[in-house]
């Protein structure tokens, strides 16, 4: 055994919630090892036999709902009303997959010149997820439903955030019918996760966080030759062009800054405005930020709740900070609130350039980064400007351009057009540079661990 432990802490209340101890080696081992035996035989269930357990994974996530989004609220803060939703999100991924995985994983026939071919969607073993906290359901829902679907076993090491969360999910999968220990939670050091990448039995890695984690983790299972998928950070840039509809932009801008208390990768955080709308975006956008009150996030009416952690909130201070300093400007919030739990304000900053952590790096806290730009194309050119490449937006009454604008010169992996949204079941969600690579959600997400097989048979 080893004394070390995990503390769970309200970031309203600042309050410690639960201790849990951290796994021995032999124990992690164990996990490793359970959710192997438990895969040799859900592998060989049919399609239909796997997605039927996803459909009721569905129905016990709804069931426990309340109990959920409540657990997610007191672990880091998020706005109940917002963890209701989240739950929501994970069942409908579990109906679309139990839906659709049958028939998408179905053996495929391919014509040989002599003879004739099988393409099969097959498993490949136990998949290890490494996973942070601003979604404690969703972020280990979205790679191990498909994961499940496919036949693979699945490992999930959750932030010490939402340590809680990580348990809850794991005792659901169970109650729906999901064998024992083939869903397996890793209570573990970053140490004793590279021993995790390294297990012989551990087939591929998938990690949702900074593009700094992103880089240690794959350059750890490419040591040893294995797949990794990663959802890395974002400054996802929402453009907003001549001829936008301006109060839409400023009310989904808002919106999309603000969501999960400002920390979700794909939130709207750069806001590239052209010289026609800029004044005017910026007048009413820091009018509705300086509106903003923070709150208790058990509350229906609060609509800003605290940050995750003191570590955090500091964090996104400093950056705020950091950028003044390199000739930002604050329009609305910007300091730190002397109250109980780990609150920021909304925060919008103008006159954001190259060389402050505004225009640079991802602020994953509530805070605005609002760029001028002289026209259309050098909003685009500016949004492009940037390391990451997740999402991104585009505000145009033009629809069929903003399209073409979209899908031809944003070097992104996503784009909203007119509206924000963060995942849908049956769409790809994923990035490019360095917001990572492979997709989840959808048919190109089922497949990311499968191993596709091509069995060839003489005529």
């Amino acid at each position: 055994m080893t004394d070390k432990t995990i503390q769970t802490i309200n970031p309203l209340t600042e309050e410690v919630l639960k201790t849990y101890p951290i796994m021995s080696d032999d124990e992690a081992m164990d996990v490793v090892q359970k959710s192997h035996d438990a895969f040799l035989e859900w592998r060989l269930k049919s399609r239909e036999e796997r997605a039927s357990v996803i459909a009721t994974i569905a129905k016990e996530l709804r069931a426990s709902k309340d109990e959920y989004a409540q657990l997610m609220t007191d672990e880091m803060g998020k706005l109940l009303s917002d963890g209701k939703n989240e739950i929501e999100l994970c069942a409908g991924i579990c109906d679309w997959t139990a839906k659709h995985g049958p028939d998408l994983l179905a053996d495929e026939e391919r014509d040989l010149q002599q003879g004739r071919g099988i393409v099969t969607y097959s498993s490949m073993g136990v998949i290890y997820g490494i996973q942070p906290w601003n979604f404690p359901c969703y972020q280990a829902v979205r790679y191990s439903i498909s994961s499940l679907m496919v036949g693979n076993g699945v490992l999930l090491k959750h932030s010490e955030d939402c340590t809680g969360s990580g348990l809850m999910l794991r005792d659901i999968y169970e109650r729906a019918g999901l064998p024992k220990g083939l869903f397996g939670v890793l209570l573990i050091t970053h140490d004793q996760s590279d021993k995790i990448i390294e297990h012989d039995l551990v087939r591929g890695v998938t990690l949702t966080g900074s593009d700094k984690a992103g880089r240690t983790v794959a350059q750890k299972a490419a040591s040893v030759s294995k797949k990794t998928v990663l959802e890395l950070g974002s400054n996802d840039a929402y453009l907003v062009f001549d001829d936008a509809d301006l109060d839409l932009a400023i009310k989904t801008c808002v919106q999309g800054r603000l969501f999960n208390n400002g920390q979700t990768c794909v939130n709207a955080k750069r806001f590239i405005v052209t010289e026609a709308n800029y004044d005017a975006f910026v007048k009413g956008y820091a009018e509705k930020f300086n509106a903003i009150e923070m709150g208790d996030p058990n509350e229906d009416s609060t609509k800003l709740g605290p940050m995750v952690s003191k570590r955090q909130r500091d964090q996104v201070h400093k950056q705020v900070q950091d950028s003044v300093e390199g000739g930002a400007r604050i329009v609305a919030g910007g300091s730190v609130p002397d109250r109980k739990g780990w609150f920021y304000p909304a925060t919008a900053l103008v006159d954001v350039a190259p060389g402050q952590p505004a225009y640079d790096d991802e602020i994953f806290g509530p805070v605005a980064s609002i760029i001028k730009a002289k026209d259309d194309e050098d909003a685009m050119r500016i949004a492009n400007d940037s390391r990451y490449g997740l999402g991104g937006g585009i505000f145009s009454k033009n629809v069929d351009r903003a399209i073409e604008m979209a899908s031809k010169y944003f070097d992104t992996g996503m784009v909203n057009i007119n509206t924000f949204a963060i995942a849908q079941p049956n769409m790809p969600f994923g990035g490019v540079k360095d917001s990572g690579y492979g997709r989840e959600h959808g048919e190109v997400g089922l497949k990311e661990f499968v191993n596709v097989k091509a069995i060839s048979v003489a005529g």
